[in-house]
């Protein structure tokens, strides 16, 4: 009995220490953000609803299965779950870790894609065919530049001085110009977004952001001037000025032309599912991709279209909840450069689409066709919850 009675102490602590480190790796999940996950989730699934009445006739009539794209799009999302749940659970200090070799990556796939072994469609060259799945790095490439910028910012302890200002802004330009000769304008937009907005959360002084303005400003004059934007990308980028010209329908404002048109059809509850005709009869060019909000705007109506909208704003105000939630200012960075990207996307995508923004070929978050891009935004969703998971 005196032998077992001294035995049990030892057992007792063994099991402490056991339920210890359970509890200590099992902390983090206790505060998983479900609304996070749910509402990408619900976004996901009215992306799949409206890529499916998008091409639903289109490839009914070319003797092709109606869920050709839905199919491709699921792969992307079971794919995009795991990465999140991945993402998720290694701890986010670790991403800070290996930031430049995931930028290195993302650097050297753009690469790859002007060489040869890119595949160019409809005027740009923007993808790896791996198989039967087409990459896109350009949409690796913006999750890449986030972290890198925000782990140059972190460790300038939020006294970044005109080294790491100068650091950081390299870091952008280089996938920037490589994206821009796609040639992806947008994307490029979404770079160069993405690290003034961490510039400001990270404390670089007023003076030198307005030095990057200025400098960006006559860049962009430069490129005009010397034309490296060519004259038919000027002329997409100013082509929703013209939108309400009956005599543009045949110029480069057909495309927001139609849109209008689509968004108008909707009125206040929509036509009703796959009853749209702008959207059967595909009058709206790229409707299962840049311009998929139309489909939502014609069958849904003004009430489902604000349903989006709604579950989007969602997303951003979670993520600015995480981002002020931050443990440091590496997870606060993060977590408000998604949002940055969010916001963007959104207000320029859903402004091409009702005549506001110029066409730059920007995807809508979790709806617009596209696997890297839904891929790397469930990405996105993971780091959120994993910033969130260890606030404390």
């Amino acid at each position: 009995m005196d032998v077992g009675y001294r035995q049990d102490p030892d057992q007792r602590r063994a099991r402490e220490h056991v339920q210890s480190r359970w509890m200590e790796a099992y902390e983090p999940v206790r505060h998983l953000d479900p609304v996070l996950v749910l509402t990408a989730l619900a976004l996901t699934v009215i992306g799949l609803v409206a890529i499916y009445s998008a091409k639903l006739v289109a490839l009914t009539s070319q003797s092709l299965p109606p869920s050709l794209y839905v199919s491709r799009q699921l792969l992307a999302l079971g794919i995009g779950v795991v990465v999140m749940v991945v993402v998720a659970v290694v701890d986010y200090r670790h991403v800070r870790i290996y930031a430049p070799a995931v930028y290195l990556v993302s650097v050297l796939l753009l690469g790859v894609v002007l060489s040869p072994a890119g595949t160019a469609f409809g005027g740009a060259q923007r993808w790896i065919v791996l198989g039967g799945f087409q990459l896109q790095p350009s949409e690796l490439a913006k999750l890449a530049v986030l972290i890198t910028v925000a782990a140059i910012l972190h460790e300038a302890d939020r006294r970044p001085g005109p080294g790491v200002g100068l650091g950081a802004l390299i870091v952008t330009l280089i996938p920037t110009a490589l994206v821009f000769l796609q040639p992806d304008f947008g994307t490029s937009i979404v770079f160069v977004w993405t690290t003034a907005v961490l510039f400001l959360l990270g404390g670089v002084q007023a003076r030198y952001l307005a030095g990057l303005a200025i400098a960006g400003a006559v860049a962009v004059i430069a490129a005009l001037q010397t034309e490296v934007i060519q004259a038919y990308q000027v002329s997409r980028l100013t082509a929703f000025l013209n939108a309400g010209d009956a005599s543009a329908a045949q110029t480069a404002a057909f495309q927001t032309r139609q849109s209008l048109i689509a968004v108008g059809s909707g009125q206040f509850a929509g036509k009703g599912l796959f009853e749209g005709t702008q959207t059967s009869l595909s009058y709206v060019p790229e409707n299962h991709t840049d311009f998929i909000f139309t489909v939502i705007a014609e069958e849904f109506g003004f009430l489902g279209s604000s349903v989006v909208l709604g579950l989007l704003l969602v997303l951003v105000w979670r993520g600015l909840r995480i981002a002020i939630l931050a443990k440091d200012s590496f997870g606060m960075l993060v977590a408000g450069g998604i949002v940055a990207i969010l916001t963007l996307q959104v207000f320029v995508n859903v402004g091409m689409t009702i005549g506001i923004m110029p066409v730059t070929g920007l995807p809508l978050p979790f709806i617009s066709y596209g696997g890297t891009s839904l891929i790397v935004w469930f990405a996105m969703i993971g780091l959120l919850l994993n910033i969130h998971m260890r606030r404390f």
